[in-house]
């Protein structure tokens, strides 16, 4: 934690981050063009950044690129700080302003693992919730439906299908139906999420060296709707646990 904080107090360290979170996988020429930060100073503040995790590398032919992560600060947010939460979670209208023709979310990150073990993180449902914060059980063919396990409730409806099913390359099903447990959803924004058209999610595993690329599209989202607030707010955090219970399981 203390040299996650460290990281954070420099403004240019900070601006780095925030250049990442914007557009993820930039090489240092990248960063360099878009940033008012001499190129020696981008150096060091991405080696201080990278030691204290919250930016990992992968090269790609000559060049080095960068990708922020997010784990650290959700642990410390969802760890230390929660202590210090003086109201309860805000509404879904307040979370996320996002532009109003945006109907997809898009995340990439790179794990330290295999496909195989990718794959049964997120497929398995005795292990998923460990990894993920939820499970889904299926039998996981083409058409075949699903339940969706968070927080010990489950969730079915007819619309939850698995879309595709790839093992360990890749994986599409249709987004859970809204309830009432997901995020203290109140009766007037459930309304409001039943109008919108069933939302999709696909998972893209690539091997890459001692690497997994795991990209998530979401996409056949609302602009301005319900669903697209509260998948941009879990994903990240979901993936981010994701890969730190990977690495941290590694043999």
């Amino acid at each position: 934690m203390d040299e996650v904080f460290k990281a954070l107090a420099d403004p240019n360290r900070r601006q780095l981050l925030d250049a990442l979170n914007d557009r993820d996988g930039q090489s240092l020429a990248e960063l360099c063009a878009g940033l008012p930060i001499a190129r020696q100073s981008i150096t060091k503040h991405l080696a201080r950044l990278e030691a204290a995790g919250l930016v990992t590398t992968v090269r790609q032919g000559r060049h080095k690129l960068h990708y922020a992560n997010v784990e650290p600060i959700t642990a410390i947010t969802d760890g230390w700080l929660s202590r210090y939460e003086r109201a309860a979670t805000p509404a879904l209208s307040d979370r996320m302003v996002h532009p109003p023709d945006v109907t997809e979310f898009r995340y990439t990150t790179y794990i330290r693992t295999t496909p195989e073990r990718l794959w049964q993180a997120v497929t398995n449902p005795a292990v998923a919730p460990e990894y993920l914060g939820h499970a889904i059980e299926s039998a996981w063919l083409k058409g075949s439906a699903y339940v969706w396990i968070e927080n010990g409730l489950r969730t079915e409806h007819p619309d939850q299908v698995i879309l595709e099913s790839d093992p360990y390359r890749r994986l599409g099903f249709t987004y859970r139906t809204l309830t009432a447990d997901v995020a203290d959803l109140t009766e007037e924004l459930l309304v409001a999420g039943d109008t919108e058209p069933r939302s999709r999610v696909h998972f893209d595993i690539e091997p890459l060296d001692d690497l997994v690329k795991l990209t998530v599209v979401h996409d056949n989202l609302s602009p301005g709707g319900v669903v697209l607030p509260l998948i941009s707010h879990s994903w990240p955090m979901k993936l981010a646990h994701l890969k730190s219970r990977l690495e941290q399981d590694a043999p």
